[in-house]
């Protein structure tokens, strides 16, 4: 009878020493395997269902359909989400870039979707309280405004390309990518969105030959600064233009203007 409890006791503690070396295994390898980025398939979903090309004001914009996106589901579901990730799981440059961008846009389209219709993004603030520094959504149970992510984190990572991906939800802003950011593709798709918005002649840059003037976007004015490292605005840009483009805004005496910043909503 004791040989019999002595062999269960042995055969318990083995069965213990299994679970606890198993259990250290699995705790080890969540140090070792990284947590997967996080999944903005949702709102590349919603972005396909509710935004098409239009023009408004008589620029060509990708127009959001805000009314219909407050009340997808799915939508709220996002939001959730946001609310909840793990902010540990960002490991990369990369990683971080492409969930500030995506959640910037997202949250700019939930505080229009909230209120609307409106004209305006503005409209939701004041001077002395403007919207940009008002509670846009929660990441990982904190609130954010949009100039908390745009100021204090994307700006900070040394990427002036962001300033043609963020899109506060209006006419002269860079039109909302058809696609959302994503890691594997995110240099392809920075590039492609500056290009794209130094061709519309409303919103990004025109050119006065006779005049030796370049009109550009204001967002070069207003974040100038962020262009500085890498040789100033008209060098930078002219990376992203034909070599004929990029003579011009290079030659010698080429004075710069901005175009007037529409802020009607972008729907």
């Amino acid at each position: 009878m004791q040989k019999t409890q002595t062999n269960k006791n042995s055969m318990h503690w083995a069965i213990g020493k299994e679970k606890i070396l198993a259990f250290t295994l699995v705790f080890a390898l969540m140090w070792v395997i990284p947590v997967a980025a996080f999944d903005f398939s949702d709102w590349e979903a919603l972005i396909k269902k509710h935004v098409r090309p239009k023009k408004v004001d008589g620029i060509l914009i990708n127009a959001v359909d805000y009314k219909n996106l407050k009340n997808e589901l799915g939508f709220t579901k996002l939001l959730a989400r946001l609310n909840s990730v793990r902010m540990g799981s960002l490991k990369s440059r990369e990683e971080k870039l492409v969930f500030w961008i995506n959640t910037y846009n997202i949250f700019a389209a939930k505080m229009v979707a909230d209120h609307f219709p409106i004209k305006s993004i503005k409209d939701l603030g004041s001077f002395f309280s403007p919207v940009w520094d008002k509670p846009a959504g929660n990441v990982a149970g904190k609130e954010r405004t949009l100039n908390e992510i745009e100021h204090e984190i994307l700006r900070k990572m040394n990427e002036p390309r962001v300033h043609v991906a963020i899109v506060c939800a209006s006419v002269s802003c860079p039109d909302l990518r058809l696609e959302a950011f994503n890691v594997n593709s995110l240099n392809e798709q920075l590039d492609d969105q500056m290009r794209v918005f130094l061709k519309s002649s409303e919103k990004g840059m025109k050119i006065d030959n006779k005049r030796n003037r370049v009109y550009l976007s204001s967002i070069f004015k207003w974040f100038e600064d962020d262009f500085e490292s890498r040789g100033g605005v008209l060098q930078f840009i002219a990376n992203y233009v034909s070599p004929d483009v990029a003579k011009k805004l290079t030659r010698s005496g080429i004075k710069i203007y901005y175009l007037e910043y529409n802020w009607g909503i972008n729907s």
